[in-house]
């Protein structure tokens, strides 16, 4: 079998409403894997590209989020409109949805603008 071209992670992680930090997948059925996974298979790219549901990705404030890799492109705000976009321009023509990028300053950062600061 050969390798996948390409990997999506979807985050489908849940929290308690209650929670300091929001949920990706706050209505638990994540609706963006399946999406993508559709999309996918009708873009005919099966084999090709894997979509997979991923645990908290720890860019909770960004969601809900994606990451493709290995071109390492961490998308946030994605919502269900999204996503032929994504699948017709990232995955089957190779440019990232910039405005769906986030920014590196973002991505793994204690500093974001986005995240609470600690007190």
């Amino acid at each position: 079998m050969a390798k996948y071209e390409r990997h999506v992670f979807v985050c489908i992680n849940q929290r308690e409403p209650e929670s300091a930090r929001p949920s990706c997948n706050a209505d638990g059925k994540s609706q963006l894997h399946s999406l993508l996974k559709q999309a996918v298979d009708a873009a005919g790219l099966k084999g090709s590209v894997r979509v997979n549901k991923a645990g908290c990705l720890d860019q909770c404030e960004h969601g809900p989020n994606i990451v493709i890799y290995p071109d390492a492109v961490w998308y946030g705000g994605v919502c269900a409109a999204d996503v032929a976009e994504i699948v017709a321009s990232h995955l089957v023509a190779g440019r990232p949805v910039e405005r769906l990028v986030l920014p590196d300053a973002c991505i793994h950062t204690e500093v974001c603008e986005h995240r609470p600061r600690k007190t």
